[in-house]
């Protein structure tokens, strides 16, 4: 399976557009050390032909064009086969928009996802007159990821539930309802090799551990580095976990965990842009690389 990294940041890229944090000015002033990173989204592919899109990041366009492998052949034709959504916030979805011009665009959702990208974002309504839209259902066990034809693509796919609440634009979707959030399972049916894609996770369920020790690669949260990070720099009254991100630092952290994960390639994506480990020098990054991790940064390409 070969795994491109197409964006590592969170919403906002990296710099965000409307912050001078210490962060965002380090990465405006001197891009060398503080890598600039478009928003969260991910290319895997079995064959190095066709390909699937780990989420849409608003970013996309950019994304496609800083990686030849998604450049058309012929033209207007597009070795993206399909579009795996891990939840509905924006920015995971908005690049759907910036697809519009492939017919048919097969995206691949829970039931509440499609519920909600449907009935609060209207994007059946929007797309409808430009392309076709195809829903497939992600499933909870493993079943054979297919192309846009239909015939197999060399992976198998499977949803990792996962706690979460639809997004803040989502007002007619029930938080009583599950499949707000997911992770997904990608195996690689003639290698073994398997990947695990959490760019959104809210807590480290007691299950989680074991489906992180059977994969290759690990692409875990990494939006904040402690629970009071965007309360001490004056940018939000609501702590990490309330945001729906468990804190990279801390006791019950993702970082305690990984650190007993004998996992391949553990690698943090979804990085905010107020995380200090984005800062190569920081004693954050240190701590996370001590562990055997890996902070992602756009175009960081895997094999498994």
């Amino acid at each position: 399976m070969h795994v491109r990294l197409l964006g590592t940041a969170a919403g906002g890229g990296f710099p965000q557009w409307n912050c001078a944090c210490p962060n965002c000015s380090v990465a405006r002033s001197d891009p060398d050390t503080a890598k600039p990173r478009t928003q969260s989204s991910v290319a895997v592919s079995a064959d190095g032909e066709n390909w699937f899109l780990l989420n849409a990041s608003p970013d996309i366009t950019h994304q496609i064009e800083a990686f030849p492998e998604l450049y058309p052949r012929p033209a207007r034709h597009t070795p993206i086969q399909g579009v795996l959504i891990t939840n509905a916030d924006l920015d995971h979805i908005l690049g759907l928009f910036l697809l519009r011009e492939h017919s048919p665009l097969v995206l691949y959702t829970t039931p509440t996802t499609r519920q909600t990208l449907t009935e609060s974002l209207a994007l059946e309504r929007i797309l409808n007159p430009y392309t076709q839209l195809v829903w497939r259902l992600l499933p909870h066990i493993p079943q054979p990821l297919l192309l846009s034809n239909e015939s197999p693509s060399g992976l198998l796919i499977q949803a990792i539930s996962l706690p979460g609440n639809p997004p803040r634009y989502g007002h007619q979707a029930s938080k009583a309802l599950e499949g707000h959030t997911v992770g997904l399972s990608l195996t690689d049916i003639q290698t073994s090799g398997r990947l695990l894609y959490l760019p959104d996770l809210p807590c480290w369920p007691e299950s989680l551990t074991a489906e992180c020790a059977h994969c290759g690669l690990l692409l875990v949260d990494g939006t904040f580095w402690d629970e009071q990070e965007m309360i001490a720099l004056g940018f939000s009254t609501r702590t990490a976990t309330q945001i729906g991100h468990l804190p990279i630092s801390g006791p019950s952290g993702s970082l305690s965990h990984l650190m007993e994960l004998h996992t391949r390639y553990k690698v943090y994506v979804h990085i905010n842009n107020t995380n200090p480990i984005l800062i190569p020098q920081s004693k954050q990054r240190q701590l996370v690389e001590s562990a055997g991790c890996l902070v992602g940064e756009d175009g960081m390409e895997f094999i498994l």
